[in-house]
């Protein structure tokens, strides 16, 4: 089960004036199943996307960037079930043939259109499936729909991930929802793996996309669950300027870093419930760097320990063979380390200095602190002033039962 996941209501979920959502069950790999999306966005919504830098990227992703480079959005539509990757020209065509049938019922063009997908890799997409529920999924759009829109997203997800909050910026109250799914193939080089969120601020495009990036990598790139990156991630955020402030337009504004700082709080819960929903997930592991010369060193040493099989199985079995903590950080490929500087804590829990186990640890604080169901590996390089912190998971049996059982 997730790790310390609180229960969601549709009604904890706040509506975002100029955004409606409609789902339906167009029984794309079961029947019977909420499996397609479609948000429907007013005309003069600001959108700006982050994507996959996978190079076997999907259909889907190639034709959104398109898309989004050349027109002003209107409507998202995401389909699960299947990813509609590495289905060559074909794939191709059908992410075009959902775009310009989605465009048909709602009377805009192909090119307002952003289509995402993501289920199993390099099966053809059942794109006539899509195209007979698009049209049901639209006529039940509504505003506060997004429980329901969180719910359509999920692949191995065992629960829907979605947040809102509120903001003041100048006086006016501003709004901010998100939903995401993932729970496997979770070590984005970009975004999430489906991320989608949507404010009532008003800002500029260009400003939008600049702080798209920053909430990226403040938030779901710092995220793994088993170190492999998706065909299909891909990060949205939409703005409609119905809050009525004054539209941002300088990046170096207070009211930019402001809105920033919120989307990228809700992002970072997105990114952590991820994590907690990771497949077969019993510990939520905060991986925190300290000390570093720079934040690229830091990263390095983060995802060295945090994608580790062997630490993240012993972290399962509560197993504080935490030798293996030190193994990665010196193959984390810092050519200078001195490894006689550093400090290595489980919790607050001294493990190793001076090159060795510390001289008060002992076997038994480290076993109470590995039963808990969250815990914080904490390295203090003693570099310079630099800092990264990644959050992970651990390896269970249960992992590999649902990656063997994926396309069944």
């Amino acid at each position: 089960m997730p790790v310390n996941i609180p229960p969601l209501s549709p009604e904890q979920l706040l509506p975002i004036q100029g955004v409606t959502l409609g789902i339906a069950e167009a029984g794309i790999k079961k029947p019977g199943r909420k499996d397609l999306l479609v948000m429907v966005l007013d005309e003069g919504t600001q959108v700006a996307g982050v994507f996959t830098q996978n190079r076997f990227c999907a259909a889907p992703v190639v034709v959104a960037k398109q898309h989004l480079a050349q027109s002003s959005i209107r409507a998202l539509v995401v389909n699960t079930g299947n990813a509609n990757a590495g289905t060559g020209e074909a794939g191709m065509q059908h992410a075009q043939t959902t775009c310009a049938e989605l465009a048909r019922v709602l009377n805009c063009t192909a090119q307002q259109v952003l289509p995402f997908s993501t289920g199993v890799i390099m099966e053809p997409l059942p794109v006539d499936k899509i195209v007979a529920a698009l049209p049901a999924a639209v006529s039940n759009g509504k505003t506060d729909n997004w429980f329901a829109a969180a719910q359509a997203i999920m692949t191995t997800d065992i629960v829907p991930k979605a947040v809102s909050r509120q903001m003041q910026l100048n006086g006016k109250t501003v709004t901010i929802t998100g939903i995401a799914k993932g729970s496997g193939m979770i070590r984005p080089n970009m975004a999430t793996m489906l991320g989608y969120i949507a404010t009532d601020a008003a800002i500029a495009k260009d400003a939008l996309q600049n702080m798209a990036r920053f909430v990226a990598d403040h938030s779901f790139n710092r995220i793994t669950v088993d170190g492999d990156t998706s065909t299909n991630d891909a990060l949205i955020i939409a703005a409609t300027g119905k809050a009525g402030n004054t539209p941002i337009t300088a990046t170096n504004s207070a009211e930019f870093t402001q809105l920033q700082q919120a989307i990228t709080n809700v992002a970072a819960e997105l990114a952590k419930m991820i994590v907690r929903d990771g497949e077969g997930a019993t510990k939520f592991i905060t991986v925190q760097i300290e000390d570093g010369r720079n934040p690229a060193e830091c990263t390095q040493v983060a995802y060295a320990i945090a994608h580790s099989p062997l630490i993240k199985t012993a972290f399962f079995a509560s197993d504080p063979n935490l030798g293996r903590i030190l193994a990665a950080i010196g193959y984390s490929g810092i050519q200078d380390l001195d490894a006689n500087n550093i400090q290595l804590y489980l919790d607050n829990v001294l493990v190793a200095e001076k090159g060795g186990r510390a001289a008060h640890y002992r076997e038994e604080d480290g076993q109470r602190v590995m039963q808990q169901a969250e815990i914080t590996i904490r390295v203090v390089l003693n570099r310079g002033n630099a800092t990264t912190t990644v959050w992970t998971c651990d390896f269970s049996y249960d992992y590999v039962k649902i990656n063997a059982s994926y396309r069944s």
